[in-house]
């Protein structure tokens, strides 16, 4: 008989485990669902636009609200003119008769002088401005809100991904060992002459491609992991299973827990409310803007009333007939009221207002829109659920009639009915079972979240 050669195991699901488990001591604990998208929130740089929209609404009403203040304008002018006030030349005859000499005002005339104005009431202009300053911060914070709850969706698919590779790599452990266990039973088989040695070479070969896959796994992963650590911000070495499930070896708790989750969230479909959302919150937004700024081009048609001051130093003064006499420069001053109506927003009332009805309808178009989507969307994901509930009940059915099949060909094969190719075919149809069981758990998992992500629950 030939001699043997074993490629050597060495262990490899317990070598695993222990390099998976050394790499998580290594990098940090496992990293919940919640906190990834709590701290992707925070790291995204969007994050910082809030603080930016808050200190321009500030500054914008500290500048409106300045409108209040007395607005004061100081100016000085020098003015060469080609005719000038002056007597009729009959009266100034008469008076230089009298020995009063009115030559009329100098040509070149100047002075320097001070106007204030104190508005006392605009209409409600400013109040209006003010409204619609803060419609727009609100509008653009709704719209950093959205951007931000969005990523919440993407961070469940990078999550949702490494659990279900996890789930993967535990499988082809366990492949792995059977495979292993098998390869014993039949080179035991070869050394009794009861096996060929292409016997035993198929399982090593077979095990072999099991390897293979655990490695294109375990990259699959760390490129997820990659980018996961990169919404979060930190390093994310692995991730545990939301929602308190149990782990895959303990159905009967898993079950329970699955029940739980689901009647959090499928209870919701009979009381849905898309308002919760931050899209609602932003439709709602531009329609309470339009409604602002309407009410802001109502406030341009009013007068508005305003108290003035006016003060000059120079040539001519308010008293002619002494500057006709005189070239000295005089301190001037004036007190009054200013009542004045400008109706040149008439003008263009009509098509504002057209526009802003506009803009509101789009809005209220886009709301209907986003409530219409939601619904069905939360009725798709419903049913997927229900979908995945159902096959979930065949699975360990499916999975226990394979392990039989399974169990009886490792039989036949000892007796040798059959070879070892219609065993590893069993094998693999056994692994192939638990596979969709652990797509079906994960998937339902991720249509749970991802009903919770809708409803904004």
């Amino acid at each position: 008989m030939k001699k043997i050669i074993h490629i050597p195991s060495c262990g490899v699901r317990r070598l695993l485990s222990v390099a998976l488990i050394g790499l998580t001591a290594l990098t940090g604990s496992a990293q919940t669902l919640e906190e990834c998208q709590q701290a992707a929130e925070k790291n995204y740089p969007l994050i910082r636009r809030y603080q930016l929209v808050q200190s321009t609404a500030d500054l914008n009403l500290d500048n409106i609200h300045k409108g209040w203040l007395p607005q004061v304008s100081a100016y000085a002018q020098a003015t060469a003119q080609n005719k000038v006030s002056a007597l009729p030349d009959a009266l100034t005859g008469m008076l230089a008769q009298q020995g009063q000499q009115y030559g009329g005002l100098k040509k070149e005339q100047y002075k320097i002088g001070v106007d204030v104005a104190q508005t006392l009431y605009d209409g409600g202009r400013m109040r209006q401005q003010k409204e619609v300053v803060r419609r727009q911060s609100e509008l653009e914070s709704a719209q950093i809100e959205t951007s931000l709850y969005g990523v919440r969706q993407r961070v469940n698919d990078l999550y949702f991904g490494v659990l279900l590779i996890n789930e993967k790599l535990q499988l082809n452990q366990d492949l792995q060992a059977l495979l292993q266990s098998s390869e014993q039973k039949v080179g035991s088989m070869v050394k009794a002459g009861t096996a060929a040695t292409s016997d035993l070479a198929s399982l090593q070969a077979e095990r072999m491609n099991a390897r293979q896959q655990a490695v294109e796994l375990q990259s699959q992963k760390t490129a997820l992991l990659r980018l996961l650590s990169l919404f979060v911000g930190k390093e994310v070495a692995e991730v545990s299973r939301p929602g308190g499930f149990s782990d895959r070896s303990d159905k009967s708790d898993q079950s329970d827990q699955s029940d739980w989750s689901e009647k959090s969230y499928w209870s919701e479909q009979s009381s849905l409310d898309a308002s919760r959302r931050p899209e609602y919150r932003l439709f709602n937004q531009q329609i309470a803007l339009a409604n602002a700024q309407e009410k802001a081009l109502d406030a341009r048609l009013r007068p508005t009333l305003s108290a003035f001051a006016q003060g000059y130093y120079g040539y001519p003064g308010f008293d002619m007939f002494h500057d006709m006499k005189s070239t000295t420069p005089s301190f001037n001053g004036l007190l009054g009221v200013r009542l004045a109506w400008n109706i040149g927003a008439l003008y263009t009332r009509k098509n504002d207002k057209a526009q802003l009805d506009v803009q509101r309808q789009m809005a209220q178009n886009q709301l209907d829109l986003f409530v219409f989507n939601n619904r069905l969307e939360t009725a798709q994901q419903s049913e997927n659920i229900e979908k995945y509930r159902k096959l979930k009940a065949q699975d360990d059915e499916i999975i226990a009639l394979r392990a039989a099949v399974r169990k009886a060909a490792e039989s036949k094969l000892a007796h040798g009915i059959i070879d070892v190719n219609d065993l590893v075919k069993e094998i693999n149809s056994e692994n192939s079972a638990k596979i969709q069981q652990t797509t079906h758990d994960i998937e339902m998992l991720r249509e749970l979240y991802g009903m919770k992500y809708t409803l904004n629950r």
